[in-house]
């Protein structure tokens, strides 16, 4: 597709043309000067690609870029496009769209990938001038028709109405008139007021919810396709580790067993159905060379932290004078806190289906990156890009994980020695042990305060892993991962003096990657952390305290004064009962938490009630936002309480949800979501929850025991100390 730039304002929509079957429109809005990716708050320019058409029924198919996984996306884009566009949400159908960074990459990532909590951001605007485009092009088609003037003309569900002679043309009617017509400028149609929506703001029920309630939606791990093997994979158990051998002949003895494929680092069984796979890896009794990260253990990851967080690293920010302030301080607080790996552990497990042809190659997976898949395994066996077809799927849980293409990878190199089609899957706990996780962090942070307990210096030194490094090394500037100080860097305190700085501490052999929320999931917890400690350091209530420190931040005082509202801060609670509260800003959106904790007699902590604020900005379907802060707190909650990945010998010590466990029904808290109405431009919600949890419950403990929570996850306290 040429780029308007190219083609110029008045050829936007140029390619609409006449296929039989309706018009077909193909949207290219220009690029303006993009901010860094770090800077989330100023997500405002954006340069999508997307496409539209209408039949003759007056059926809108939307080519959806973004993967659905659980996050309401496709129904958010499609309400866009529906209320400029003047339809239901019932004339809008989707179709996923085939992998194409030229036609789809996502604006703000610059590929076709869905993270980051960028959807909406990104496509806020580009979807809405796409319908707009659409309506005014119709009205012209009806006006024309009739010889009238287009604003005597309005449009409503899907049809033209001349208002004085209420005669009514349905868009299908229109479709083949409207292709061929000049195209307006941008600047000529104008785009709704937010006074004016019907949709959007809306709670609109979930387009892919029928098919999920009935069983018809297709996730990768529900593909089948003629003659296809299943294939179960056994990995190094050791990061690194190398296949030692394996005892094939009596694999191939266990009926249903097609073939056994050897892979470096990995054993496939391929068989007629998964439970034949199993057995076969289990006769197979494979044995491991353990290579060069056999004997790493925690101890020594947390030893290598300690270490590095005595040097200084790459400075994220530096404003005022820091050390001079510090030294004409009243007090000076300093704390050291340590968050542990943690896996992803979606409900649906790695899997990939994959045939490969001659000359082609077909992927059938739930991927939040197929562009990369596509491109990797077209390296992999020297295919032409255009050759590996990428079917994508429903996600049956992502959190990062599926940003990672090496599951699609492995998949292929095993269907590179199967004939025929091949669905490779991994267990629960190949899943779990050979995950992609989220870094293992030790931070050192300090703050020097005035006479009225206020920080007048902070500094802040984070050390871990730079997931960025590996996935957006461009990002990196000045050695500073963007990523890893998220949350961090720009705290939404007033802090005159400030130096924030990266340490990057890679642990050996140990694949570390983007996980909901990522770094402010690490960062957030400090910051709130320490915030709280220097509250009752000076015995003030945290609430009021951090009010204190938003004079010039009106959206954060906002949702926490809210949170604070809602959650009825300071009434009484019962004995080993605490509150803890949290805030942030993280992608564009700004959140506060209130958490009602209890802890028991024998020290287990039990959160009864999250109370959440959120102001993101303009709202699409607040049913949506809801639930993304249900999930996103209890996905958080779990890892704060109990979530943590353990290594001895080179070796992931948890396996499943017994020993890495997610919160249970019967645990799962009352989870509150209020919304600020606001007209600022979209911010992210997916992983919003999940980064201030884990700090509000810390501080709910304190608040019940007097037990400050410096170490990630909390599990049991003892209360005899």
């Amino acid at each position: 597709m040429k780029s308007l730039a190219i083609l110029g304002r008045r050829e936007f929509l140029k390619d609409a043309v006449t296929i039989g079957s309706g018009l077909v429109l193909s949207v290219a809005i220009p690029p303006a000067i993009r901010p860094s990716l770090a800077d989330s708050a100023a997500f405002h320019a954006f340069a999508p690609n997307a496409f539209i058409r209408i039949d003759p029924e007056g059926m809108v198919t939307l080519m959806m870029p973004m993967a659905e996984m659980g996050q309401g996306v496709h129904t958010a884009l499609a309400m866009l496009l529906a209320e400029e566009l003047e339809v239901s949400l019932e004339q809008v159908k989707l179709e996923q769209a085939p992998s194409d960074d030229s036609l789809y990459a996502n604006p703000i990532l610059h590929v076709q990938s869905t993270g980051a909590s960028t959807s909406i951001r990104a496509f806020w605007t580009p979807l809405r001038q796409a319908g707009a485009v659409a309506r005014r092009l119709l009205l012209t088609a009806a006006a024309s028709r009739w010889g009238v003037a287009p604003d005597s003309c309005l449009a409503k569900r899907g049809v033209v109405i001349h208002i004085s002679s209420s005669r009514q043309l349905r868009y299908g009617e229109l479709v083949h008139a409207a292709a061929v017509l000049p195209v307006p400028p941008l600047e000529s149609v104008p785009l709704k007021h937010p006074s004016q929506f019907t949709l959007v703001g809306t709670s609109a029920r979930r387009l892919d919810t029928p098919d999920k309630v009935v069983g018809r939606a297709q996730f990768g791990i529900d593909m089948k396709l003629p003659q296809m093997a299943i294939a179960a994979v056994a990995i190094s158990p050791a990061f690194g580790g190398r296949l030692k051998s394996l005892n094939e002949e009596a694999a191939l003895a266990v009926r249903g067993v097609r073939q056994m494929v050897r892979l470096v680092n990995a054993v496939a069984a391929v068989a007629d159905d998964t439970w034949a796979a199993k057995k076969a890896l289990a006769a197979a009794a494979i044995e491991w060379d353990d290579g060069p990260n056999g004997q790493v253990s925690s101890e020594q990851i947390i030893r290598q932290l300690e270490e590095a967080s005595a040097h200084p690293g790459a400075v994220a920010r530096h404003d005022g004078d820091p050390e001079r302030a510090m030294m004409s301080a009243v007090r000076v607080v300093e704390a050291v806190y340590q968050l542990p790996f943690l896996a992803h552990a979606a409900m649906e497990p790695m899997n990939c289906t994959v045939h490969m042809h001659k000359d082609s190659c077909d992927i059938w997976v739930g991927t939040q990156v197929p562009t990369l898949t596509q491109v990797q395994v077209a390296e992999l066996t020297g295919l032409p890009k255009s050759a590996v077809r990428v079917h994508n799927q429903y996600l049956g849980g992502g959190f990062g994980r599926r940003l990672e293409p090496d599951g699609n990878l492995l998949a292929a190199r095993i269907a590179q020695h199967v004939d025929g089609p091949v669905k490779v899957i991994w267990s629960r706990e190949e899943d779990i042990q050979h995950d992609m996780y989220r870094p293992c962090y030790l931070d050192r942070i300090s703050a020097a305060l005035d006479a009225r307990g206020i920080p007048v210096a902070w500094k802040h030194r984070l050390c871990g892993s730079s997931v960025y490094s590996r996935y957006h090394p461009n990002l990196i500037k000045n050695g500073v991962d963007p990523d890893a100080v998220a949350g961090a860097a720009q705290p939404p305190y007033d802090l005159p003096n400030i130096h924030v700085e990266f340490v990057r501490v890679e642990p050996p052999g140990i694949p570390t990657s983007l996980w909901r929320g990522v770094g402010p999931t690490h960062n957030t917890f400090v910051v709130e952390s320490f915030i709280d400690e220097l509250a009752h350091t000076v015995k003030r209530d945290p609430v009021e305290y951090r009010k204190s420190l938003l004079i010039h931040n009106p959206r954060a005082l906002g949702v926490l004064m809210l949170a604070a509202k809602k959650a009825d801060w300071g009434r009484t609670l019962p004995e080993r009962w605490g509150r803890g509260v949290a805030l942030q800003f993280a992608y564009g959106s700004f959140a506060a938490q209130v958490v009602e904790a209890q802890v028991g007699v024998d020290g287990r902590v039990r959160v009864h009630r999250i109370v959440c604020a959120i102001d993101c900005g303009m709202v699409v379907n607040p049913d949506t936002i809801a639930a993304q802060m249900e999930g996103g707190a209890l996905f958080g909650l779990t890892a704060a309480l109990y979530g943590e990945i353990t290594l001895k010998k080179g070796r992931v010590m948890e396996s499943n949800f017994n020993d890495y466990r997610p919160m249970r029904m019967n645990e799962a808290p009352i989870v509150e979501t209020h919304i600020v109405q606001s007209s600022e431009p979209p911010g992210g919600v997916g992983e919003v929850a999940t980064a201030t949890v884990s700090p509000a419950v810390a501080n709910a403990v304190f608040a019940a025991t007097g037990k400050r929570i410096r170490r990630l996850p909390i599990k049991a306290l003892d209360l005899s100390r």
